[in-house]
């Protein structure tokens, strides 16, 4: 019943965070959320386009799911990928994630 007569009145309450505090407090937390995960987000989802707009035929690559190949085709969706003599592969270009093509063995 009290805040209705403070409302009415034409108080605001003053708390905590009311008032331009809260809103400045809240540009700020939106301002550091967008800068350590939205943008590092889509910088590499950009990086990660503009290698599979790059694929050509012979570049050995990983496909999801940890599947190693040679890509031998190419087509504006899908990539045909020869796995170790064991058959092609036709997969989305979306399902690869690395190339293979200047990797070196780890040492053990």
């Amino acid at each position: 019943m009290n805040t209705i007569f403070i409302l009415l009145e034409g108080e605001a309450p003053k708390g905590l965070f009311g008032g331009m505090e809260g809103m400045g407090l809240m540009l700020l937390l939106l301002v550091v959320f967008w800068f350590f995960m939205i943008r590092p987000q889509a910088k590499r989802q950009k990086e990660l386009r503009k290698y599979r707009d790059s694929l050509q035929k012979g570049d050995r690559v990983i496909a999801a799911g940890g599947i190693f190949g040679k890509i031998l085709e190419i087509s504006d969706y899908s990539v045909v990928i020869e796995v170790e003599n064991q058959g092609r592969l036709k997969v989305l270009k979306e399902a690869i994630v690395k190339d293979t093509t200047n990797a070196q063995p780890a040492a053990r």
